[in-house]
């Protein structure tokens, strides 16, 4: 069954075809990008990254310990080697656990400096704890040195790591220098203690360097000034003794006994589960039929039990209510008619016993509180959903359809019924806390009279007339029986709706069978036969247990009408009679009081747990959403990036630079200049401006039938079938412009113009001016006269004038 459970668990992974995204631990991310993340839908990547947090997460623990405390230094140094195994697991595993090359923070060479950064730290508590210990001078030295190596290590395969933080690399050289000036400080003790002065000085020369390196090189990260003293002092004492007594040789540091390592650390191998505390989150994992199953069945087995349990209490409340109307078993103590009955003396040191007005007021006072509490996590929830709809709302009005993503209105609505569900419930409680709180008003002064001492509440008890004579007589002696029997089937019943609540009974393992022999489950036959076998038996029990109190009721009744025509009667009897009624009906009221206090209480909090929940609901999905609205948002702001900043258009036909025509004999045409841009230019500088297009060439007009001068000779051209051109102006024109908006220098151009003239038109944004030949200058030359075609051009016909419609 186990195993049938997991390759369905892997089935369903693979269908739904999980996407697991996590981003690199090292990488900050740049000004212009985000941080390098990666997205997989791989179980082991997740996996991978997941223990990579909890590595993190045990260093951060063993650091934040109290290295004063022998307690706190043993939970560092468990924490750094589980620490270091958990990146040791990560290198040997993480290249089978992936499809393709992992981010720099979980690659095997990273994680492998991680841990031996680990096993580095672990080896420093350790020192620690023997220096506070002080053990010997020649362990302390060889766990200093196994330090030194172990930072030393880590040093080397940091140094090529671009991935790492900055100050990984300095702390670490740092740690080194200290580890290895420790280990030299205690072995000069030790030489010492052999009468080797020259060792001595020498190995505390060579600490002192390496002090002096650390405090030259990384004061900004660490600081030695007690170790440089502690180092100083013996070295100038060590000094002044050998100069003046020994005269010892002092020997070159290279030629001094290597100290010796001690290795007390290692990484805790990975072995699930980590934690004592571990349970497994997807070990209840059902099928989805299965799972609705279950939620069915859960509701029928409680309306079960809520049935026999209200029940039996129903029918309690009966029996103690037509007791309290007799006066019972009250009547039957009071039988001397001065002094407290038994059976109220007990009531009241009972009331006294669970608190009396005080327990209930703090009970009652506590409601609110609660229901405040769970009032606001809803509202807090609901309020995270209603933000991110809006927000959503916003930016899909925005965008229209490029927001393509599932609307959170659509999305949120069963989170939004669950939500109506839990004010709803919210409303009810408040009822019957109401309830409770007019049921306790009516009865606070009872009940405050049951919680005074025994003299007050005698005095505010009225008295009767004696009626000893019916202590001995039978009546009274059946009701007593009576009222035995009575009490014991109110215990058996106590007794009977323990064991109901305690029947528990899984039904997924009868669920899961089902559903592998017929592919279906008929939950209401199952559970109704299960339910049936579980609470046959206890249906009989109640069912028998009520009978009998309606026997036993019965039975009271008739004694007690007998027992009272016995008893005499005055107006002091029945006053009496009555206060003790009100005063049992008092101590069963508070009982109850107190019960429906206390489970209102545990309501209350029990609701909290749920509504925590459904508030992390609520929270992760709004967190997704978010997620999801910053990438489509980065995405959108690239897309409309790269989209062109104006529509494409065609280059007008005349823009389009014209093969140049074949010279003709005649005048030499005005001077004109032209922007023309050399070939090796352009490929020297291909990011230059690009020039405006030349100008169109010249028109040529057919000569006209007759001239309007005599003497002016009638030209041959072609065939005269075409209209007649327009005269030309007698204003300068300049060169056509398109005519759509936006274009600097618009303008509606006539059909003919004169190119070589230069005006208002071929200046843009330039006023009209009449144009005025300067002082000295000739004018340019105007229009030929009519039938005389411009001279040096073929003659040809006319052309017709591009128009482009107003945009």
């Amino acid at each position: 069954m186990e195993r049938n459970l997991e390759k369905q668990s892997l089935l369903l992974f693979l269908q739904l075809c999980l996407t697991f995204t996590w981003k690199d631990a090292f990488d900050k991310g740049s000004l212009f990008g985000g941080s390098v993340k990666l997205s997989l839908a791989s179980l082991g990547y997740e996996k991978t990254c997941v223990l990579f947090n909890c590595a993190a997460l045990a260093s951060q623990i063993a650091t934040e310990q109290n290295i004063d405390n022998d307690e706190c230094l043993k939970a560092a140094a468990k924490y750094y080697q589980l620490a270091s195994g958990a990146f040791s697991h990560i290198k040997d595993t993480v290249l089978s656990a992936l499809s393709r090359e992992p981010t720099m923070d979980i690659c095997p060479e990273t994680v492998g400096t991680l841990s031996t950064i680990m096993l580095a730290q672990a080896q420093e508590v350790f020192f620690l704890k023997a220096t506070s210990d002080r053990m010997k001078d020649a362990v302390i030295a060889k766990l200093a040195n196994q330090a030194a190596d172990f930072y030393g290590e880590a040093f080397k395969q940091c140094q090529y790591k671009d991935n790492l933080p900055k100050e990984v690399l300095p702390v670490l050289a740092a740690k080194h220098c200290i580890m290895q000036a420790h280990a030299e400080l205690h072995q000069s003790i030790l030489a010492k203690q052999k009468k080797r002065f020259g060792e001595e000085i020498a190995r505390l020369q060579h600490a002192a360097e390496l002090v002096k390196t650390v405090a030259s090189r990384y004061d900004e990260y660490v600081s030695v000034k007690d170790l440089s003293d502690k180092i100083n002092r013996a070295l100038t004492a060590a000094k002044k003794d050998n100069d003046f007594i020994y005269h010892d040789r002092v020997p070159e540091v290279k030629d001094l006994e290597h100290i010796g390592k001690a290795a007390l650390v290692k990484a805790t191998a990975i072995t699930p589960p980590l934690s004592q505390k571990y349970t497994d989150l997807f070990e209840k994992m059902v099928p989805m039929a299965v799972q609705q199953s279950m939620g069915i069945y859960g509701q029928r087995k409680a309306d079960a039990v809520n049935r026999l349990v209200g029940t039996m209490r129903e029918a309690t409340n009966l029996c103690n209510g037509v007791l309290a109307s007799l006066n019972l078993p009250a009547a039957l103590e009071d039988l001397s008619g001065d002094s407290i009955p038994q059976s109220i003396a007990e009531k009241s040191r009972s009331i006294v016993q669970q608190g009396g007005l005080q327990n209930i007021e703090k009970l009652i006072r506590d409601l609110p509180e609660l229901l405040t509490r769970n009032r606001e996590i809803l509202d807090e929830s609901l309020k995270m959903l209603d933000d991110e709809e809006t927000t959503d709302n916003e930016l899909r009005s925005k965008f229209n359809q490029r927001w393509n993503r599932t609307p959170s209105g659509d999305l949120y609505k069963p989170l939004r019924a669950e939500g109506t569900n839990f004010r709803n419930v919210l409303d009810k409680a408040v009822q019957a806390d109401q309830v409770v709180r007019d049921r306790y008003n009516a009865q606070c002064d009872m009940i405050a009279l049951l919680c005074k001492p025994e003299n007050e509440l005698n005095a505010a008890i009225p008295s009767a007339n004696p009626t000893r004579t019916l202590q001995g007589s039978e009546v009274v002696n059946v009701l007593r029986s009576l009222l035995a029997q009575l009490d014991e089937v109110k215990k058996e019943r106590e007794t009977l709706e323990g064991e109901i609540k305690a029947v528990t009974f899984d039904m997924s393992t009868t669920f899961l069978k089902a559903l592998a022999q017929d592919g279906a489950i008929n939950e209401e036959q199952l559970s109704l036969s299960q339910l049936d076998q579980s609470y046959g038996s206890y249906n009989q029990k109640v069912s028998a247990s009520l009978s009998k109190q309606e026997e036993l009721l019965g039975q009271v009744q008739t004694a007690h009408q007998e027992f009272s025509s016995l008893k005499q009667s005055n107006n002091e009897a029945n006053q009496r009679e009555e206060v003790l009624k009100k005063l049992a009906s008092a101590h069963d009221s508070y009982v109850e009081i107190c019960n429906n206090l206390r489970e209102g209480t545990k309501f209350y909090n029990d609701l909290t747990e749920i509504l925590l929940k459904f508030q992390n609901k609520c929270s992760d999905i709004v967190f997704a959403r978010k997620t999801e609205r910053d990438e489509l948002l980065k995405e959108l702001q690239q897309s409309i990036a790269r989209e062109p900043s104006a529509p494409n258009f065609n280059v007008p036909a005349y823009q389009s630079t014209p093969a140049a025509p074949a010279p003709a004999p005649g005048p030499t045409p005005a001077p004109r200049t032209v922007f023309a841009q050399q070939p090796q230019q352009v490929q020297q500088q291909p990011q230059q401006k690009p020039q405006p297009p030349s100008r169109p060439p010249p028109p040529s007009f057919t000569p006209q039938a007759a001239s309007a001068t005599p003497t002016t000779p009638t030209p041959t051209g072609p065939p005269t079938s075409n209209p007649p051109p327009m005269a030309p102006p007698s204003q300068a024109q300049g060169p056509p412009y398109p005519t759509y908006q936006g274009y600097q220098g618009f303008y509606q151009m006539p059909m003919g113009y004169n190119p070589y003239t230069y005006g208002q038109y071929n200046m843009p944004n330039m006023p009209y001016m009449p144009y005025q030949a300067a002082p000295g200058q000739g004018g340019y030359p105007g229009a030929p006269p009519a039938g005389q075609p411009y001279p040096g051009y073929p003659q040809q016909p006319p052309q017709q004038q591009p128009y482009y419609p107003q945009q």
